[in-house]
């Protein structure tokens, strides 16, 4: 086989060694779509208007249809500009209008459809490149099965911002840095969490050339000397072990490189110039806009009430949550939940994951709860943090396949329910 008959055949493998895990999401959606359809139907209500005519999704296709500008003005004062949505997911929703008979909600549904299908594979492949296939078919399941795993399926940008940000991280792993380069920008110009993308790739770049710097200023003759004093007998059954264990998925170096060795700096270099490059442009566009400089982004967000204060406002919301019994209950749930979420996470670092996934899941996470509003949204912020979710993709891994098929049933019926339920009440704001 030649080279290009290889280069070829490699997006057909990879896409077959990931088909368990697509057929398992697909089904996993499946059961949510068509479990909302019933419900909705139940209660004289679209779910298809409601996957794609309501909160955000109406602010994305009104970009679409009629760019930046508008705005609605509260009787409290606060003004909600659509500035305040990045781009991405509306140039693909005008784009998809333009050459099909769909509207643009439409546009974004498919969007949404086929950007949660990337995402998935994504999420594959990063689990399969560090813990194995069938961990890797796993953390897909785990991640279809969320409780709010119906927004996966809505017009909104979550799915596409987790397909780029899965991709770009893939790419770190993998020592692509132009590719990761790229699609941290495009992931930059998909949600305002793009900033962990970008953290993920400048932390690890960095780590990656005080790394090189650090094996450059050891002599060779020091690293030959280390290699040497081990017993000749250990360095022999080592190599034949080497030769005669079957393949197994290797885990990434911590910063990022590859199994194939160290990617040359400059492609390093240029993939972090390329990573901050969409985040940044919209938001010194939206200060350009507004006239208020490379902070005006941040005025706008005020205006919705939104900002970042450390998780102060959040945490005065859980606390007024005890001042009567019902709501108190809500409040050990929330802060069950919180302790959830930290506890993944400090799984994460023990089992030792590889550091881009780590800076990424970390930023994610502190955008997520520290943000001083839309307390509701907080579980939907924080879905495209899927690395968290590794710790339990390696315990069902790990489990008998009967079992952890039934686990997987359970909660799939579960989401469904929930998320059918969830839709036709409060919704996600």
């Amino acid at each position: 086989m030649t080279d290009l008959e290889t280069r070829a055949a490699a997006p057909r493998n990879a896409l077959r060694r990931a088909a368990p895990a697509l057929f398992g999401y697909a089904a996993v959606r499946a059961l949510g779509l068509l479990t909302l359809a019933l419900w909705s139907a139940a209660r004289d209500k679209s779910a298809y208007t409601l996957l794609t005519a309501r909160w955000d999704a109406l602010w994305y296709t009104r970009v679409a249809e009629l760019g930046y500008g508008y705005e609605v003005r509260l009787p409290n004062g606060d003004v909600h500009s659509n500035l305040a949505f990045f781009p991405l997911l509306p140039w693909l929703e005008r784009g998809i209008a333009a050459v099909t008979p769909l509207s643009y909600a439409d546009a974004g549904f498919v969007v949404s459809l086929l950007a949660s299908l990337a995402a998935a594979w994504g999420i594959f492949a990063v689990a399969d490149h560090v813990y194995g296939r069938r961990a890797g078919v796993c953390a897909v399941l785990v991640w279809a099965v969320l409780p709010v795993g119906i927004v996966q399926s809505m017009a909104y940008s979550e799915s596409l911002f987790t397909a780029l940000a899965a991709w770009s991280l893939y790419a770190v792993l993998t020592g692509r840095w132009l590719t990761a380069g790229a699609l941290a920008a495009l992931a930059g110009l998909t949600r305002p969490v793009g900033l962990a993308v970008v953290a993920a790739v400048w932390v690890t770049g960095i780590a990656a050339f005080l790394r090189d710097r650090a094996t450059a200023r050891t002599p060779s003759f020091v690293r030959d000397r280390a290699a040497s004093r081990a017993p000749s007998f250990v360095r022999d059954r080592s190599a034949a072990a080497a030769q005669s264990a079957p393949e197994t998925p290797r885990a990434p170096s911590p910063t990022g490189d590859g199994p194939a060795g160290g990617a040359p700096a400059w492609r390093r270099a240029l993939g972090m110039l390329l990573a901050p490059l969409g985040a940044a442009g919209y938001v010194l566009w939206v200060g350009h806009r507004t006239g208020k400089g490379p902070l005006g982004y941040l005025d706008v967000q005020a205006g919705w009430r939104n900002g970042f204060d450390g998780g102060y406002a959040f945490a005065r919301f859980v606390a007024d949550k005890f001042t009567s019994f019902p709501s108190a209950l809500a409040g050990v749930g929330l802060i069950v939940g919180v302790g959830l979420v930290v506890w993944l996470y400090v799984v994460c670092v023990r089992q030792g994951q590889p550091l881009p996934l780590l800076v990424y899941a970390g930023v994610v996470t502190a955008l997520a709860l520290c943000a001083s509003s839309y307390f509701g949204s907080k579980p939907r912020l924080l879905l495209p943090a899927f690395p968290l979710l590794l710790p339990l993709a390696l315990a069902l891994a790990r489990s008998r396949t009967s079992r952890a098929a039934l686990v997987v049933a359970g909660v799939a019926l579960a989401s469904a329910v929930y998320g059918a339920f969830w839709l036709n009440g409060s919704g996600p704001p």
